[in-house]
């Protein structure tokens, strides 16, 4: 069974409180916890889980209008904010099937949007690659965040969540 990408909604939240993120991990992220207080308070926020076999491996926060206009001047924008992979489910190539399959949600759900944005931790090597593996693409923009330097990493679509 290939991961499936769904929003997140209250029925998920035993699952979620199963989820472990490590200290190491938070040094570059947020908790889903957090993340999902924030959504309630904030239409803009969208938490969005990977599942398989009934079980999270990997939580997300598309973040429309406000959120993405930190990070980028287009106007058809969203932000991917708050990625983490279930720490006993790392290495198992959850967070790669995720990003692949992102695009195709986004465009999906989102029709109007034309880029993913995202800001990556300027230490944080690792989600660098993957991302890049995803096709997000370093344009050269910086900005400071709250955890350090951030490396703004754009992905464009086109109308089938494929890469331009």
């Amino acid at each position: 069974m290939e991961l499936e990408l769904v929003f997140y909604n209250d029925d998920l939240k035993q699952q979620l409180d199963n989820y472990t993120i490590t200290d190491d991990q938070l040094r570059f992220t947020g908790h889903p916890n957090e993340a999902i207080a924030l959504a309630k308070e904030d239409p803009e926020r969208h938490p969005v889980v990977a599942v398989r076999h009934n079980m999270i491996t990997n939580f997300f926060v598309l973040h429309e209008k406000n959120g993405a206009r930190l990070y980028t001047n287009h106007p058809h924008a969203i932000l991917l904010r708050t990625f983490s992979t279930d720490f006993h489910q790392q290495g198992k190539g959850y967070a790669r099937q995720c990003l692949k399959q992102l695009p195709h949600f986004v465009c999906t759900h989102f029709p109007e949007i034309e880029q993913m944005v995202l800001g990556v931790n300027a230490e944080n090597l690792a989600a660098q690659n993957l991302y890049r593996q995803a096709g997000f693409v370093d344009e050269g923009d910086r900005m400071m965040g709250k955890k350090g330097e951030l490396i703004i990493m754009h992905y464009h679509l086109d109308k089938e969540g494929v890469y331009r």
